[in-house]
């Protein structure tokens, strides 16, 4: 079986455009001698990925507890004239006769209210994405990942208190929450511009960025097994608690760079500095305008913009989907809304080894890599989006067409969710913090347009939202086919002549 050719760019006859790289091969300098690679067990940039892990379960953990405390911290003769469960398909589950813990206290917040509450949180996070990308590029990712979560932990501790002050309070503190969390990602996209080898970044990131995976799977049930057993405020009181313990542990074990760790091994030192020695820029100043004028990065603000539209229309609306229209109790809505997300999860561990092992032994180019695993992430995702939609009221296809869904998306951190590394290491928090603040606005749209299109809450109605999704997932996947770059651009190099010899 031959080996695909090193640099054959799956699209062909584009145009270069002014001041970025023609080839696309991978990034390493050809021909310069490259340290042996250092190996996996008890490194220190392996260790920096798994406690990432930890960081990024602990943030979404906190991001999604309130989606379902809110059940239980809302009267219930409240929300009775908001009731929109639809008659198109029959009662799924038998009543739960187990006695539910009602000890929590109510308020009388309607759906409207409700919605600002929940929406609330990303009016602050839309603001830190890019000033926490440049931070980031000056002082380093550590403190600032670290003070991020370490803030949005003690803010959720207080979510009780803020609640009795009232609604106000409480849409004050999510978005001080959402603060918090707008750094991180720019923080840790920073950091891994100086600890991860360009052939090893599709495994580092994709398991860093798959503990938001896992912390939505573990946080949904057991935000519900919590308020169903104890009460509601314990929900924060837990995560709030487990994320200062991670504040702990993050600033004691990590540094910002391997110049600065102090048990890294000489030779992972060696390894991690000359595989990046010619990828970063000494520059002081950031090239903002050859930046904004780069087109490889507007196609990952459309990919990333694309993508998240359906992740969040999916992760703000599945329980709702499957409680009023497929019609599962509680219980089991909890349990089913989080089994897409371990899909995902999971996927996103293998296809990260998956990626890196076509570049490292296939010699696969960097953006066809990063192009493959885009197209499948995306265009797969809408099919099975689209194919739930249309298969009535079948609960166990529907369940199933939807965890294949969220699965394949997965694909993407592989795909464009890196590529910020690939064409601009030395800038890449600052990149995507300028992608992030685009992919935010689904998370604060999409929700309340999907909304506005059920408004009899019929299956024919979902069919819409679900299309919508889809036909934007296929544009940001076509798109990012066909002007994404997997090699670092000119602006991003002090001396703009690329970096080959």
């Amino acid at each position: 079986m031959r080996s695909p050719v090193r640099g054959r760019s799956p699209v062909r006859g584009l145009a270069p455009i002014d001041g970025e790289e023609v080839s696309d091969n991978t990034p390493l300098l050809q021909g310069a001698p490259q340290a042996e690679a250092a190996p996996v067990c008890c490194s220190a940039r392996y260790n920096l990925a798994v406690l990432a892990f930890f960081g990024f379960f602990v943030l979404y953990a906190l991001r999604v507890n309130l989606s379902v405390a809110l059940v239980d911290m809302v009267d219930s003769n409240t929300t009775l004239a908001d009731n929109r469960t639809s008659k198109e398909c029959a009662e799924h589950s038998a009543s739960n006769k187990a006695l539910h813990n009602q000890m929590g206290k109510r308020y009388q917040w309607d759906a409207e209210t409700q919605g600002w509450i929940l929406g609330s949180f990303f009016y602050g996070y839309i603001i830190t994405q890019i000033p926490g990308g440049y931070i980031a590029s000056k002082v380093g990712g550590k403190l600032l990942l670290g003070f991020g979560i370490l803030g949005t932990s003690i803010f959720t501790l207080f979510t009780p208190i803020a609640a009795d002050f009232g609604v106000g309070a409480l849409i004050v503190l999510r978005a001080l929450e959402g603060l918090g969390e707008g750094v991180t990602f720019p923080a840790m996209h920073g950091m891994w511009s100086s600890w991860a080898p360009p052939l090893e970044r599709s495994k580092l990131l994709s398991i860093s960025y798959a503990g938001a995976q896992l912390g939505t799977v573990i946080s949904l049930p057991l935000s519900g097994i919590i308020c169903f057993y104890m009460n509601w405020t314990y929900v924060f009181y837990l995560f709030g608690i487990v994320g200062i313990i991670w504040f702990a542990l993050w600033i004691w074990l990590v540094s910002d760079s391997p110049e600065t760790h102090k048990s890294i091994s000489h030779s992972e030192k060696e390894y991690i500095l000359s595989s990046l020695k010619n990828q970063l820029s000494s520059q002081k100043t950031v090239p903002w305008i050859p930046m904004l004028k780069s087109l490889p990065l507007w196609a990952i603000v459309v990919a990333h913009f694309s993508y998240n539209w359906s992740f969040y229309t999916l992760l703000t609306l599945l329980p709702t989907y499957m409680k009023e229209i497929l019609r599962f109790n509680v219980q089991e809505n909890g349990i089913l809304s989080a089994v897409p997300y371990f899909g995902c999860w999971l996927c996103m561990i293998l296809s990260g080894q998956a990626a890196d092992y076509l570049r490292a032994k296939w010699n696969f180019s960097t953006i066809c890599v990063r192009r493959i695993f885009s197209l499948i992430g995306m265009i797969g995702p809408a099919v099975f989006l689209v194919a739930a939609g249309f298969i009535g009221c079948d609960y166990s296809l529907a369940v199933a067409f939807l965890t294949i869904s969220t699965t394949l998306g997965g694909f993407c951190s592989s795909g464009f969710s890196i590529n910020h590394l690939d064409i601009a290491p030395s800038y890449a928090g600052i990149l995507l913090g300028i992608t992030n603040t685009f992919a935010t606005i689904p998370g604060m749209v999409g929700p309340i347009i999907a909304k506005s299109l059920t408004p009899e809450n019929t299956i024919r109605e979902w069919q819409t939202v679900f299309c919508i999704a889809a036909a934007i997932n296929v544009f940001g996947a076509i798109f990012f086919t066909l002007f994404g770059k997997g090699e670092v651009q000119n602006w991003a190099l002090s001396d703009h002549h690329g970096h080959r010899n």
